[in-house]
């Protein structure tokens, strides 16, 4: 069986994590060796099934941004930590010589990371045997682009890569529609349909509460906003009786985690994480979330109506949008600009969350985690 290597480097949000997780414990299912080489902040818990984690000296965006890179005590990141990381990187990949080599998002994304990615783009392709080397990217990628940058996308994914795996379904969004020189790399891309969760992972269990409304925000490194808009639009709701779940994630500050909680009337809960997130979800009343592709898809999962904020950053953020946008297109959710979040807008849209057709099946791909497994598993054994 080959072993599969996977890189990964999420800055704010866990979503990029959270894919390379469900891919890789699907990998790991069939018999294959899986390693993830993680460079975010460390997640308690984060233990995937049958999977190796080399966690390296942690990197976050900092107030300037993702390329504002900070260590894991939010020091700005110089020189020798960065050189330093990047030896470990290095040392780990010579020293397990995998068969396949999985970067997540480079060269679409994570430009900011090219001090170790391209070193270890390199020292990969000096390995012998070489191993299959594999870009792993969503769907929808961020607008607008700098002038050229797709020319050099499409460059460095001819000299350096073998395949792309786009983790989409194309009837859905295709690459193209947000990367304009895709017809280039044609050959290159393999459409794995979309990475959600296991369908056995939303099956509710016998305790499992009923009727809440959850209001989720992933990570929580953003997202106290929505917490707070949430509780101030309850009593305009249809949902203004039923009971109200709040998860802040493990990167909201505590201070703010407390403070949500002294603030909660009756009936309403704060938590940190739910390990029983998907069951509690496919049991909800309502789903209120950021439009993130992984809560998109567990909403998809679970058929339960729900509100999509979308988060712009500093406005140069479009891809939730976009998400959020094509969703509401075929009737799935309702949406709402983070711009516009207050707590009479919020109300007006889980209104039209509640209207929507009775839960159904999309008619998506969903299983992009079990395709991935098995077009990796192909390509390490060839």
């Amino acid at each position: 069986m080959p072993r599969i290597l996977f890189y990964v480097q999420y800055l704010k949000g866990i979503g990029h994590l959270q894919r390379v997780r469900l891919i890789a414990e699907a990998a790991a299912a069939r018999g294959h060796e899986v390693e993830i080489l993680s460079g975010g902040l460390a997640l308690a818990g984060f233990a995937p099934e049958g999977v190796t984690v080399h966690q390296l000296p942690a990197l976050q965006a900092g107030p300037g941004g993702f390329r504002d890179l900070r260590d894991a005590d939010g020091q700005p990141a110089g020189r020798a930590y960065l050189d330093g990381r990047r030896d470990r990187l290095l040392e780990i990949v010579r020293d397990r010589r995998p068969d396949v080599l999985v970067v997540e998002a480079f060269p679409f994304g994570r430009r900011q990371m090219g001090f170790e990615l391209l070193p270890l783009l390199e020292a990969a392709r000096g390995l012998e045997p070489r191993p299959t080397i594999v870009c792993s990217v969503r769907d929808i990628l961020q607008s607008p682009r700098k002038p050229g940058r797709d020319a050099e996308t499409v460059a460095r994914l001819r000299t350096c890569f073998d395949h792309v795996l786009v983790h989409g379904d194309p009837s859905f969004v295709p690459l193209r529609e947000t990367f304009a020189a895709a017809d280039e790399i044609a050959d290159l891309i393999a459409y794995t349909g979309l990475v959600a969760a296991p369908r056995s992972d939303y099956a509710p269990a016998p305790d499992t509460p009923t009727g809440e409304a959850l209001v989720s925000i992933g990570g929580g490194a953003v997202g106290s906003k929505l917490l707070r808009t949430a509780l101030e639009a309850r009593p305009a709701t249809a949902l203004a009786e039923a009971p109200w779940r709040l998860l802040a994630g493990p990167n909201l500050p505590e201070g703010e985690v407390q403070a949500l909680r002294a603030d909660c009337p009756e009936g309403v809960t704060v938590e940190r994480f739910r390990d029983d997130f998907r069951r509690l979800l496919s049991a909800a009343a309502l789903s209120l979330s950021y439009a993130g592709y992984n809560t998109t898809l567990d909403v998809m999962r679970a058929r339960v109506p729900a509100v999509l904020v979308t988060y712009s950053g500093d406005g140069g953020e479009s891809e939730q949008r976009f998400r959020a946008s094509r969703m509401a297109e075929r009737g799935l959710t309702a949406t709402l600009a983070d711009r516009d979040l207050a707590p009479a807008t919020l109300a007006r849209a889980i209104g039209e969350a509640l209207a929507l057709a009775p839960r159904g099946a999309p008619k998506l791909d969903l299983d992009g985690a079990a395709t991935s497994a098995d077009l990796l598993g192909r390509w390490g054994s060839s």
